[in-house]
């Protein structure tokens, strides 16, 4: 890799309800797929503040940025993702244009990917993760 190539990054949270559900949100773009809040940071941003600034505009909430427990490459898209464990400081979730809907899932209902993530994240032990995929 050259200096002045470029590849993604972004920073994802976990959060979870009483449950032990996680929160995913409906994009209205791409794929239109369900995944976790967060998004790609902005340049100068560190993770935890791409999360920070990504949540208040995705849920209209500020967050409790909690600890990093993996950072995993994906391939098909050229990227490198954070996730951090996060809680919501407002009870009430304002979705942005860029979501239709969010709700609580079980960890086992989620795509093959956010599983792996997701349980990494509720298991964590100090240890940071690292996979790719």
């Amino acid at each position: 890799m050259a200096y002045a190539d470029r590849f993604r990054l972004s920073a994802h949270g976990v959060f979870v309800n009483a449950k032990r559900e996680v929160l995913q949100l409906h994009a209205t773009y791409a794929g239109k797929r369900w995944g976790l809040p967060g998004g790609a940071l902005e340049p100068g941003e560190t993770p935890p503040e791409a999360l920070q600034r990504e949540c208040r505009e995705e849920l209209g909430s500020a967050i409790e940025v909690g600890p990093l427990t993996g950072v995993y490459f994906h391939a098909a898209h050229d990227s490198h993702v954070f996730i951090f464990r996060a809680k919501l400081l407002a009870p009430r979730i304002v979705l942005s244009a860029e979501h239709s809907e969010h709700a609580y899932f079980p960890v086992d209902s989620l795509s093959e990917v956010q599983r792996v993530r997701v349980a990494d994240c509720l298991s964590y032990d100090g240890d940071v993760r690292f996979a790719k995929f």
